[in-house]
């Protein structure tokens, strides 16, 4: 071994000779210094390709600086690792760092031309050439790992000789392999062998594996996609050079070069654009790009997602993104003739995780018809969205605050048709309005009454909302939105003015989401998040951001809440767009119909639903929307983004058990339900069997007391009921008591109580063709 090692290293200098003659130095003098190890030597640095993965391991997308797989040797089918070798280096594994035939042949090559012109390159001297030009990080590097000089020649060569007593020879060819460029933007066996034969680079057979170790000295030339017979030509002359080595048979090697080629190109592209989920995609990409959790500067953070090799787990849900896609393209067609959009995003309350979101368009230049670079979804920092007005569904938060305070359901403010907002205050004392400026209601007969929390929010009444707002205190309604995660979309704090429960705030729909989340987890809020764990190409998990949970509010104010909510979907201005399950939300509408939004939520799934116009809601409002042949009218809430939040719902919990509600402390039901007062008839008179029947049809529910004496009311005809005849709750249980007459005479036995019926479910009825007091502030 000693003799073949001062052997290489006298060859080495006689490469080098004309370099060692010039600077005076002696052969031997520079066999020692040459078998010294270099500084600054490393093999890490060389780029793998970076996945997006979805919550149940499917690829969303993949992002690159080279595309490249780094796989064990294991994972490369023999018949490729001796292909190589044969065409590459076929005394591998029988000389060291430095093929001393091969030195010697570059020797005289360089004796006479006085200048280095060949390097004897066995297959581990490869390896560092393409490990230094893929190390490099500027042209500069690049020219230096490429030029034909001695200097490049005299590192690749210590370098070689300082890996041969690092690494096995196995070691050495797998990261060979892993490395070598195949052309057309395949980096590595692996990718090569997925990119032209969409196959694992462990199942290539004789051709195919001759086809890539024919690639690697010329990829450009033999690029099989583009240059077919030269790639072919080149495949045959591996296979010959296999049969002369007698590693193959000569006549398995003849019968395999008469084969055409066959190609199965899978093209992998880099990047969201190609992605089934790209906004979702390119929200994950910022998350990496901007969270200094990934590394300190811009630069780090890139390098690491298109060079890292990393796998990126994230919480996207294929059923949930799929159903919303469907729904939102159905509604807002992509390429729709008056040139709306919707966003949608689906949060799941408790973890903050986000299953889904979705743009209409697609990802690409907006001078596209029927594409964009924003993600309408999301806030500023995480799609460059500065956001829209929320309108009405901000009443929900007001609404909270109030519960919160202790308000009963009952409690009822007066809502005048038109309302100067006058005396508000914000969290620094501040008083903030335009008393120049009354507010007022969207829908015709709207106001001039008292409304209750419960039937003011099923009607979105907006003079209703700023006195209760008022009540409350402008703070307190802004306090507990910032609770649930709500700020605008640029990143500022909301804006406190009194029109702020009417949504005059920009927000994103991924915020309103999953502030509404909250609701549906009784009160917990967590922030949301995409990503569940990254590990890197060496299977090492990464530090990632973490969960925030917080209970942001009491889970009795909660339970208000949703009880309120509920009624928006039964009776207020969504009525129809229930789910078959417990569900609540709130229709919003920005002032003149420049948007329209709808956020609702079970105990599982949270969506937010934003339809508007991309060009300016002002400016091209939805005040008489015809879209692909379809017109709407004027849009509110409940007109696209409702029904697009209801199918899209419905697709993602198709699979998922329900669960319910609670119900609300009692002491919410302090001031009655809520619920609109209505006229209990007078069935005194009638008999008990009749009376019954008309309450019951009149959605009452009716106990029978004990019978009482009564000159007034004959006997068997109902005597007494309670409470009497009047306004009263809804659904109220009235208490009927049959008459025995005067006075029954001893022995008369008491009329017959008849049983009464099952109670059956309510009537439904067809939903609103809009939703009622809405518009949005001025």
């Amino acid at each position: 071994m000693s003799t073949l090692s001062g052997l290489s290293g006298l060859l080495v200098a006689l490469v080098l000779l004309p370099t060692t003659c010039a600077a005076g130095i002696g052969a031997r003098d520079a066999a020692r210094w040459f078998r010294s190890e270099p500084e600054g030597l490393t093999t890490s640095g060389v780029p793998q390709r970076s996945r997006i993965l979805d919550a149940g391991g499917r690829t969303i997308a993949t992002f690159f600086y080279q595309n490249r797989v780094d796989v064990p040797l294991s994972q490369i089918a023999p018949v490729l690792r001796i292909a190589v070798l044969a065409i590459e280096d076929s005394r591998f594994y029988d000389h060291g760092a430095i093929d001393a035939q091969g030195t010697l042949r570059a020797f005289l090559s360089n004796l006479g031309s006085g200048q280095v012109t060949q390097g004897g390159s066995g297959l581990t001297q490869q390896y560092v050439k393409n490990l230094l030009i893929t190390q490099a990080e500027s042209d500069a590097e690049r020219r230096e790992a490429q030029e034909v000089s001695a200097a490049r020649k005299i590192r690749e060569l210590r370098y070689a000789v300082a890996l041969e007593k690092r690494f096995t020879k196995d070691e050495i060819l797998r990261r060979y392999l892993n490395i070598a460029y195949y052309g057309d933007g395949a980096y590595g066996v692996e990718a090569a062998s997925r990119h032209y034969f969409s196959k694992h680079a462990s199942e290539l057979n004789l051709a195919e594996a001759a086809l890539l170790a024919g690639i690697i000295r010329y990829p450009y030339a033999y690029d099989p996609t583009q240059h077919p017979t030269a790639a072919r030509d080149r495949r045959n002359v591996v296979l010959k050079r296999m049969a002369d080595l007698g590693w193959i048979d000569r006549a398995t090697a003849d019968a395999t070069a008469n084969l055409p080629i066959r190609l199965k190109v899978d093209d992998v592209k880099s990047g969201c654009v190609s992605s089934e989920a790209p906004f979702f995609c390119d929200y994950v990409q910022r998350e990496i790009l901007t969270n200094p959790v990934f590394g300190q500067t811009p630069d780090v953070r890139e390098k690491l997602l298109k060079r890292g090799g990393l796998t990126i787990r994230t919480t996207m849900d294929r059923r949930a993104q799929k159903a919303a896609q469907r729904a939102v393209d159905a509604h807002v067609p992509p390429k729709n003739s008056a040139g709306k959009a919707a966003a949608e995003v689906m949060v799941e309350p408790g973890t903050g995780e986000i299953k889904a979101m979705v743009v209409d368009r697609r990802l690409g230049p907006d001078k596209e018809r029927g594409k964009t670079w924003i993600n309408f979804a999301a806030d500023a920092s995480h799609g460059s969205s500065i956001g829209m007005q929320a309108g009405s569904t901000f009443k929900a938060f007001t609404l909270a605050a109030a519960l919160d305070e202790g308000m009963p359901f009952g409690t009822r403010l007066f809502a005048p048709r038109k309302y100067t907002p006058v005396g508000y205050r914000n969290c620094d004392g501040e008083r903030v309005g335009d008393p120049s400026k009354a507010l007022g209601n969207a829908a015709d007969g709207e106001g001039g009454k008292k409304f209750s929390l419960v039937t003011g929010t099923q009607h979105s009444v907006n003079t209703f909302f700023l006195a209760l707002e008022k009540e409350v205190g402008l703070c307190d309604s802004v306090k507990m939105a910032e609770k649930l995660g709500m700020r605008q979309a640029s990143g500022k704090p909301l804006e406190e003015v009194p029109s702020f429960t009417l949504g005059s705030n920009p927000v994103s729909p991924l915020r309103l989401a999953a502030a509404y989340a909250a609701f549906g987890a009784r009160g917990k809020y967590c922030a949301p998040i995409a990503i569940k764990k990254i590990t890197n190409a060496a299977g090492e998990e990464l530090e990632v951001p973490p969960r925030e949970c917080r209970q942001a509010m009491d889970k009795g104010v909660a339970d208000a809440v949703n009880h309120v909510l509920t009624g928006v979907l039964t009776k207020g201005t969504a009525r129809g767009m229930g789910l078959g399950r417990d569900a609540a939300g709130k229709t919003g509408t920005v002032d003149d119909y420049s948007a329209a939004w709808f956020a609702g939520y079970t105990p599982e799934l949270a969506a937010a639903v934003w339809v508007g116009d991309p060009r300016g809601g002002y400016k091209y409002p939805m005040d008489s929307l015809c879209m692909d042949g379809r017109c709407y009218g004027a849009v509110f809430g409940a007109t696209i983004p409702a029904p697009i939040w209801r199918q899209s719902m419905l697709g993602a919990l198709s699979d998922t058990p329900a669960s319910s509600f609670r119900r609300p402390p009692s002491h919410f039901f302090s001031e009655g339900s809520g619920e609109e007062k209505v006229k209990l008839l007078d069935v005194r008179g009638l008999k008990l069997d009749e009376a019954v029947k008309r309450l019951r049809a009149a959605e009452f529910k009716v106990r029978v007391g004990r019978p009482v004496k009564s000159r007034e009311f004959a006997r068997g005809s109902v005597a007494e009921m309670t409470p009497g005849p009047g306004s009263v709750e809804p659904g109220e249980t009235v208490t009927l008591r049959v008459s025995t007459g005067p006075g029954p005479r001893d022995g008369d036995p008491l009329p017959p109580i008849p049983p009464i019926p099952p109670i059956t479910p309510p009537p439904t009825f067809p939903a609103l063709p809009g939703e009622g007091g809405q518009q949005a502030p001025g």
